[in-house]
């Protein structure tokens, strides 16, 4: 029985083998039948998108550039690869759903603009574009960040607006040192993150359109930071330490909840912008009239523009204004207050 058993086994491995070598004698021989110089099907087609793609690299300031506008890539090829040495990529408006993974290859990228795609997902490979200066994914479909992002130590501008569900940053993102330029405009955050606060280099910051209800009380950490758009948000209140930001120049506080501006703001000497339009202010301030054409010094025209920044209504000047509208109708009523307290003198 044992000798049938071992028969058996080489039998059935004697008709595997058997079958292999008829295969490959057969695809031997479909390739002797194919005319010399001809292509498979799958070659063709890798050397046409080549083709297609070769067409949209352009050199721009000595930077070699892939644009694709406004035509369906919504998958990118594999061949791409075979351009490994584009430092920049400009794809808008192709349906793009996803980043793919050989991204990494791209060592020599420094920007990477796909800005109004469907992009969902930003890979973990892009941790490996340490050179990557801007990332640019506005208005996609983005709902997480991955912690790699943080690797790309070299990244200056990251535009995220627009994701709609996109409510967290993880918080390996405040070691992005040399990031200057942050866009979280439209979308999902009810805070701002500890790690946005964390970022050393940080100097210009939207997050208009959120769901924001507060600030951070440490805000002023943020020292480079001067432009700051706050617009559309839920803010009821601000923190006294945003008089302690030490470069904000521009802050934008339109379409909020306020109903008070901080007395601390007053002295913001530094503040050459701020807007409080469409807030439930307490105060009803009004400026004063404007002076005549024929009263203005027409010698000093800077002069005259800094006047039209500073008496833009519910700008720089009404915040002043209504600071000391507060502060005086504060003193009447601590006034009232001392009159009408009785007197604990004898009275004879």
């Amino acid at each position: 029985m044992a000798g049938v058993a071992v028969c058996g086994s080489v039998s059935s491995i004697k008709a595997l083998w058997e079958t292999r070598i008829r295969k490959s004698k057969e695809e031997v021989e479909q390739t002797r039948r194919t005319p010399r110089g001809r292509l498979s099907v799958g070659v063709w087609e890798d050397r046409a998108v080549l083709a297609r793609l070769k067409e949209k690299l352009q050199t721009e300031d000595g930077r070699l550039v892939l644009r694709i506008q406004q035509e369906e890539w919504k998958t990118l090829p594999g061949c791409l690869i075979q351009f490994n040495q584009v430092q920049e990529w400009q794809i808008h408006r192709t349906g793009l759903q996803k980043i793919p993974h050989f991204i990494s290859n791209f060592q020599n990228l420094l920007v990477l603009d796909l800005s109004r795609n469907g992009v969902t997902e930003i890979p973990k490979q892009i941790g490996k574009l340490t050179r990557l200066r801007e990332l640019l994914l506005s208005y996609n479909r983005v709902r997480f960040v991955p912690e790699e992002l943080s690797c790309c130590e070299s990244l200056e501008r990251l535009e995220l607006a627009m994701n709609r569900d996109l409510n967290q940053l993880p918080h390996q993102f405040r070691n992005l040192s040399r990031l200057q330029r942050l866009d979280l405009s439209m979308n999902d955050f009810t805070c701002m993150p500890d790690c946005v606060v964390d970022l050393p280099a940080l100097e210009w910051l939207d997050m208009g359109g959120n769901r924001l209800q507060n600030l951070p009380e440490d805000i002023h950490r943020m020292e480079k930071l001067h432009t700051l758009w706050l617009h559309r948000n839920e803010l009821e209140k601000l923190p006294e330490n945003i008089s302690r930001m030490p470069s904000l120049d521009t802050l934008v506080l339109s379409n909020n909840r306020l109903r008070d501006i901080p007395s601390l703001m007053e002295d913001m000497s530094n503040l050459r912008f701020v807007n409080f339009r469409d807030n439930p202010l307490t105060l009803d301030v009004t400026l004063p009239v404007r002076k005549t054409k024929a009263e203005k010094d027409e010698d000093d025209e800077e002069e005259e523009e800094d006047e039209e920044d500073d008496r833009e209504m519910f700008g720089r000047e009404f915040m002043q204004m209504y600071i000391q509208e507060a502060r005086k109708r504060a003193y009447a009523v601590l006034n009232v207050h001392c009159v009408n307290q009785p007197s604990d003198a004898p009275t004879e």
